[in-house]
């Protein structure tokens, strides 16, 4: 194996801003894919510039190992350790060599292998890299920070709504963006080496390959113009292509573009070189196109997904971009931190679009959401948890009532099982695990040991769940009126309890009522009581 400069060497320029001293440092990503291991050194800084230094790519058959036999075998695994290992060595050169230095990602070839956990323990002994798995809502997350500059910088983008579309080895990732929004975010089951190894196994006649292979493509095509149909109406939609088989397509067909801009690829132009494609064996890609075996293996199936999506929305050309899971890897390790207050919006605009779908009570679900934020802000001192539990308490009081919409009977329950099973941008499984749990519990009884989801969190996740649904509770409490007329408050601990001093209601009655039928579990996890007090305006005069 030989390390292989890539061509998506792209800057990301960042303006200094006033009075803001920018401070450098070098950091690298490793992304390991179904088809190659790839690195890129950057020069970060505080101001969240991107610089890259280095790019490097080197072929493993991790895909063919987990979409033929369900597991990798022990040859691969020691081709990635020995291909990181080389990596490791070009890194201590650059003199990135700490743990915050360098981050090393795997998408779909490692996380759905059966012996995923002996491959991570193997990597970390023989390199002492740690390899994150990442799920699909993280890499939807990535690949928006990757594309979020062009998306910027193009104005005939503004106006549009934006699909950003990447059909890799394993699966397809789909964003569909207005506004800078992410107005709809899914992974599909659709990966171009996974349709290779799925045709090989059922020794699919060649005559026959093209026919069945845009049959499976088609259909997932379909599902994703029923899906977007509600989405895409009265805006036209640009088709932003990203990934490796669409900049192989672009290189050939405008041998003029310039790697770090858009491409605007003619969709006739893409299906007669798809078609040319399709006609060609492996060997003969290779040989006609100068290109590695395993780009020549997922070339047809990836061209085709998005020739059949070009066709079916209508489009006359596809955009490219040599944009990448790299980059936002880097993008985000310069910013220093996911939640945000961008990215923290985004989800809050995911949960409310989820919430609309299921006909919940917007004006008290958020309503809710700020008191639960509050009561965050305030309790600090007494909660200790991070930033980002903030958003996931806010999410999980938007979305606390949803069950609703199957019964009121035990909707609490059926609150936990429809976030569960949805998809909220940014949120990773884990993440939509702890909201589901928090809103499972804003009423009836507190966490159990053996309650479903719950028992399978550890001690550390435990602990914040019942920390969110407490302050939950009270901020649900809070509203029991649902006329959202408690504005605001201010709270102190006194004689043992939490007092909360309301103004301007002078009838508390229902709510504290509500506070003591469900403030249980307040008192269980912080030690104390909460109470709800009248504030009396002062007469003026």
């Amino acid at each position: 194996m030989s390390s292989t400069p890539s061509s998506d060497s792209n800057a990301d320029p960042s303006p200094t801003g006033k009075g803001l001293v920018r401070q450098a440092r070098a950091a690298a990503v490793i992304d390991i894919g179904t088809t190659s291991i790839r690195m890129a050194i950057a020069e970060i800084d505080n101001l969240g510039g991107v610089r890259k230094l280095e790019s490097l790519s080197q072929a493993v058959s991790l895909g063919k190992d987990t979409f033929t036999q369900g597991a990798i075998t022990k040859a691969t695994i020691e081709d990635c350790v020995r291909v990181l290992r080389s990596y490791r060595r070009i890194l201590e050169e650059y003199r990135v060599v700490s743990s915050d230095q360098i981050r090393v990602v795997a998408t779909s070839a490692v996380r759905e292998a059966r012996n995923r956990l002996a491959f991570l323990d193997r990597v970390h002994i023989a390199t002492g890299m740690d390899v994150q798995p990442l799920d699909e809502a993280e890499v939807n997350r990535i690949t928006y920070l990757g594309i979020q500059p062009f998306l910027q910088s193009e104005p005939s983008l503004v106006a549009s709504r934006v699909m950003v579309v990447e059909v890799g080895g394993g699966s397809t990732e789909m964003l569909l963006v207005r506004d800078a929004h992410v107005t709809f975010a899914h992974t599909y089951r659709l990966g171009s080496l996974r349709l290779r190894k799925m045709l090989e196994n059922f020794r699919t006649p060649q005559r026959k390959v093209r026919e069945i292979m845009e049959t499976h493509v088609r259909r997932t095509v379909e599902q994703v113009r029923e899906q977007l149909a509600p989405l895409a109406q009265g805006l036209d939609i640009e088709l932003i292509a990203l990934g490796g088989d669409m900049r192989f397509a672009a290189a050939r067909i405008l041998p003029e573009w310039t790697p770090g801009t858009l491409a605007r690829v003619p969709v006739p132009l893409l299906e007669r070189f798809t078609d040319g494609i399709l006609r060609l064996s492996d060997d003969d890609i290779v040989r006609q196109y100068h290109t590695t075996f395993p780009e020549a293996e997922t070339a047809g199936p990836a061209l085709l997904a998005y020739v059949l999506l070009a066709q079916v929305f209508e489009r006359p050309h596809v955009l490219v971009t040599n944009t990448n899971l790299r980059d936002g890897l880097l993008k985000e390790m310069a910013v220093g931190h996911r939640w945000n207050r961008e990215f923290s919006n985004q989800i809050i605009r995911s949960a409310l679009d989820l919430g609309r779908v299921f006909n919940c009570d917007e004006a008290h679900a958020r309503h809710v959401a700020e008191m639960a934020k509050s009561l965050f802000h305030d309790l600090r001192g007494e909660h200790k948890l991070e930033p980002r539990h903030e958003v996931i308490l806010y999410v999980a009081a938007l979305l606390h009532e949803i069950g609703l919409f199957i019964n009121v009977r035990s909707h609490h329950k059926h609150a936990m099982y429809i976030i569960k099973n949805s998809e909220l941008f940014g949120l990773s499984r884990k993440d939509l695990l702890l909201v589901a749990l928090t809103a499972r519990y804003h009423r009836r009884a507190s966490p159990q040991p053996l309650h479903e989801g719950y028992a399978l969190l550890d001690r550390e996740d435990r602990v914040a769940v019942a920390k969110m649904a407490a302050m939950l509770r009270v901020a649900v409490a809070l509203d029991e009126s649902r006329s959202q007329r408690v504005k605001g408050f201010r709270c102190h601990a006194e004689n043992g309890s939490l007092v909360l001093h309301v103004p301007g209601v002078e009838d508390l009655s229902l709510e504290q009522l509500a506070i003591r039928q469900s403030g249980t579990l307040f008192e269980e996890v912080f030690g104390m009581p909460a109470q709800l007090r009248a504030v009396r305006d002062t007469p003026k005069g």
